[in-house]
């Protein structure tokens, strides 16, 4: 079996995901007519001419920008819906995705039409297409942790549909540690805590994000191979680094994909998962991020195998369908190894 078949078929989870980041420009052009929101581009096209960033504050601008058409409980509904549409297409059979509730409530959106709009798409993937979903409610960092607490507030009617909490947006000048009151009250709600961190920023935002937000799972990370100490702390601890590379390569994170470090990641024997972060905006979905990372990396199937049961592993799922997943993903590499 070639490899990008294989890519295709492999069985997967994507475990960083940003749910505003999968707007692609066809949806963004009809939800916007649909609610007569004006947008500064006169085509797709043009839209498209605009993702060339140069870094993730580049990005983050086109990124609210495209987000402000968001308005109704139904947009986000389709918004989500055609994100798992792609997930039956790529064979990502479960996945757990990342929103941004101020990105939104903050430009006087309900928080309910955003939660609930979401989570509707997640029943109705798993009853049409089978593919298991968590939710992780972001933190913008840029903002203050007093806006943080209102989220967090806004948030606990529908602690039942969300999962974990995150840290994500401008990550210079914004360490975990802005965060740390917020994610020791999210924890007590019963929140699993994630955070991106070593993105941008070095290897102490990852020592931070550790030791004073309690992360679970590291999202980014790729600058924890600058310290020794800290790659070996991440293994004692047995968490997993969400690992985007086309996202690392359209924001100049690395200056190409032979250059990443996902490779060295394996071999210092950390836990990284292949992901697409904000695919609309960095040229692929999961399966792309893969076959580049591949090519440029020469990673063999059984390194893709191992990617894709860290995935699985280090999800948030239980023990019986993290075992149900990884039969599956191990008796397709068994057969097509």
């Amino acid at each position: 079996m070639l490899i990008q078949e294989f890519i295709q078929r492999l069985p997967k989870a994507e475990l960083h995901l940003h749910i505003e980041g999968s707007l692609e420009p066809e949806l963004l052009f009809i939800i916007a007519k649909r609610n007569n929101i004006d947008i500064p581009y006169k085509s797709i096209e043009e839209l498209k001419k605009a993702y060339n960033f140069s870094c993730l504050q580049d990005f983050l601008n086109i990124y609210y920008q495209g987000a402000s058409v968001l308005q109704t409980e139904q947009d986000f509904y389709d918004l989500t819906y055609a994100y798992f549409v792609k997930c039956k297409e790529e064979n990502i059979r479960h996945t757990e995705i990342m929103f941004d509730p101020q990105t939104h409530t903050n430009r006087g959106i309900n928080f309910s039409f955003v939660i609930n709009g979401i989570y509707r798409a997640c029943e109705d993937a798993k009853e049409r297409f089978d593919i298991t979903s968590f939710l992780i409610m972001s933190y913008l960092r840029h903002l203050s942790e007093a806006d943080a607490f209102i989220t967090l507030k806004q948030s606990l009617p529908y602690k039942n549909k969300i999962k974990a909490v995150g840290l994500d947006s401008s990550e210079q000048g914004n360490p975990p540690s802005k965060f740390k009151k917020v994610f020791e009250a999210s924890i007590k709600e019963g929140y699993i805590p994630v955070a991106h961190a070593g993105e941008e920023g070095n290897a102490d935002y990852i020592w931070e994000a550790l030791d004073i937000l309690k992360i679970k799972r590291i999202d980014h990370g790729n600058n924890c191979l600058q310290d020794l100490q800290l790659i070996n702390k991440i293994k004692e601890l047995d968490l997993s680094l969400t690992i985007c590379p086309l996202s690392n390569k359209e924001l100049k994170v690395v200056p190409n994909l032979n250059n990443h470090p996902l490779k060295k990641m394996l071999e210092k024997g950390l836990k990284p998962t292949i992901n697409s972060d904000d695919p609309a905006y960095f040229g692929g979905q999961i399966n792309q991020n893969f076959i580049e990372i591949q090519e440029a990396l020469d990673l063999t199937k059984k390194e893709l195998f191992e990617l894709s049961r860290n995935s699985f592993e280090y999800s948030f799922l239980d023990k019986a369908m993290k075992a149900k997943y990884i039969v599956e993903l191990e008796e397709f590499y068994r057969i097509n190894k």
